[in-house]
């Protein structure tokens, strides 16, 4: 004797919405928190090259605005101080690289200055900051 029973069987259905929903926030999330790039506070106009880098390690960086004020690590400082006060600061950082972020309109005289106080202070290398064109 066969008995007939009936199976009842469910379907559970998975919906991929909410989920394609989550991976879409985190994916925008990350495409707009990566595309900011932030400049060290004083506002200065570089000048353009063509082979400009990101530097993205923690070097010592020294600023010269358009007012031909000089700022190391963002705090002012004379030109008569700057050799001390680099020498003062190189030992903590790792390598011994000082940027200069020179706005376009300063003086080219004022520049090798500040370039040679870093090089009497002791450090190795010396980099000049730009903007890509």
């Amino acid at each position: 004797m066969k008995l007939n029973r009936k199976h009842k069987t469910t379907t559970s259905l998975v919906d991929l919405a909410p989920m394609t929903d989550m991976v879409f926030q985190v994916l925008l999330f990350f495409i707009i928190s990566s595309s900011f790039i932030v400049e060290p506070g004083i506002k200065i106009n570089l000048p353009k090259s063509q082979t400009s880098e990101l530097q993205v390690h923690q070097k010592m960086m020294v600023t010269i605005n358009d007012k031909q004020e000089i700022f190391m690590d963002k705090k002012p400082v004379k030109l008569e101080n700057l050799e001390h006060r680099i020498k003062l600061a190189l030992p903590y950082y790792k390598e011994k690289v000082v940027i200069i972020r020179a706005d376009k309109t300063v003086p080219h005289g004022l520049v090798v200055q500040v370039m040679d106080k870093i090089k009497l202070a002791g450090a190795e290398k010396l980099a000049i900051a730009t903007e890509k064109e």
